[in-house]
């Protein structure tokens, strides 16, 4: 297994949300719990979409919680 370490375990993880459009609940610092699917991101930002479009503060962010098991597939530079 590959081994990973701060935004280089992010990115995969995020980059295989967003490909493969599995719907997220984020739990929020101040426990709001919001859901959709990953539309974007970047190093500040989640793209959050789902009835309407959010953007969340990733600083904001206390959990991502998937709603199936995510496989880690590398992270390429260029997919986002």
């Amino acid at each position: 297994m590959q081994k990973y370490s701060g935004t280089a375990l992010q990115d995969p993880f995020l980059n295989t949300l967003r490909k493969e459009r599995i719907p997220v609940s984020i739990f929020l610092i101040n426990g709001i719990k919001l859901q959709g699917q990953i539309d974007s991101y970047d190093q500040y930002v989640i793209l959050l979409k789902n009835s309407v479009n959010q953007i969340i503060y990733k600083h904001a962010i206390s959990t991502i919680v998937p709603t199936r098991p995510v496989k880690l597939m590398p992270f390429e530079e260029d997919s986002k």
